[in-house]
């Protein structure tokens, strides 16, 4: 498969989410096996009103679903995946009033397994908000 293909297939499996269009999440950069995305702070997703930090879930499924384009933008991947299990370490509290971006990598692919690592950062890019591993499902390939 194309790695224009590959990048093509990210993009449907972003907007196709539609807790990605929810959460103002946008595509800023997909390669072959990685996603960049990115949300912008809504007062609406404030875990915290007392200090206006975004709630971690916001942040969780922003990297999960980064993490399910850069599988879906590996040429190896299926059509389709599914997060088979996530470890979210959140490192700090995003900053209020910025916007979180995360980018993630598939760095390992079996027959039917992904594993991806990714991270979360506000503007201050040198202390991550949150780091992430996870493995998701690889099915239906496609034909080469």
């Amino acid at each position: 498969m194309s790695q224009d293909v590959s990048i093509m297939r990210a993009q449907q499996f972003i907007a196709a989410l539609p807790h990605s269009h929810a959460l103002g999440m946008q595509v800023k950069d997909i390669a072959v096996g990685r996603a960049v995305i990115d949300m912008p702070y809504d007062l609406r997703f404030v875990g915290d009103p007392a200090t206006g930090v975004l709630h971690g879930g916001a942040v969780s499924a922003l990297m999960d679903t980064c993490g399910g384009a850069a599988v879906v933008s590996h040429p190896d991947a299926g059509i389709s995946t599914a997060t088979l299990d996530l470890r979210i370490d959140y490192m700090r509290p995003a900053t209020p009033g910025q916007t979180i971006v995360a980018e993630a990598t598939c760095y390992h692919m079996t027959r039917s397994i992904a594993f991806v690592r990714a991270v979360a950062c506000d503007d201050d890019k040198s202390r991550p908000v949150a780091t992430a591993t996870g493995a998701f499902t690889v099915a239906g390939k496609a034909a080469p």
